[in-house]
């Protein structure tokens, strides 16, 4: 399956203004692609007990989990404020979870996305073979 990354930094562009930021004023939003090639949206939530709070890559992941996905093909990430941002690194491990080493991550970015894959976000990821489980 090919993935346009500017058509998924779209998506997310589409749902930045929903984005809960009263406190930091700074909206992220998330669009990933899993492997039936469905697209789920999600964007950040805050709490003003910061730590309550829920980044845009998970909202976009949980999302598509509950509507019964298992494996994510792409995710494009977008931002109110800043030149180039990334997932943070709770969100890193999340999208390990459900994505392969080599998925892309498309971050925007003014002149054109910036591409890593999970692997290079997230070099030593905690995964599930170290607690003796299989995935």
């Amino acid at each position: 399956m090919t993935i346009d990354p500017n058509t998924l930094i779209a998506r997310a562009r589409e749902c930045l203004a929903e984005a809960y930021a009263p406190y930091s004023r700074f909206r992220v939003a998330a669009a990933i692609v899993d492997d039936q090639g469905r697209v789920f949206t999600g964007v950040n939530v805050e709490n003003i007990s910061y730590g309550l709070s829920m980044c845009a890559e998970r909202v976009a992941v949980f999302t598509a989990i509950a509507a019964g996905s298992r494996r994510i093909s792409a995710v494009a990430v977008t931002s109110s404020g800043a030149d180039l941002l990334s997932p943070c690194g709770a969100c890193r491990q999340v999208l390990a979870e459900f994505a392969g080493p080599d998925v892309p991550v498309y971050c925007d970015a003014p002149d054109s996305p910036r591409r890593w894959t999970v692997a290079e976000l997230l070099p030593a990821g905690f995964q599930a073979a170290q607690l003796g489980g299989k995935r």
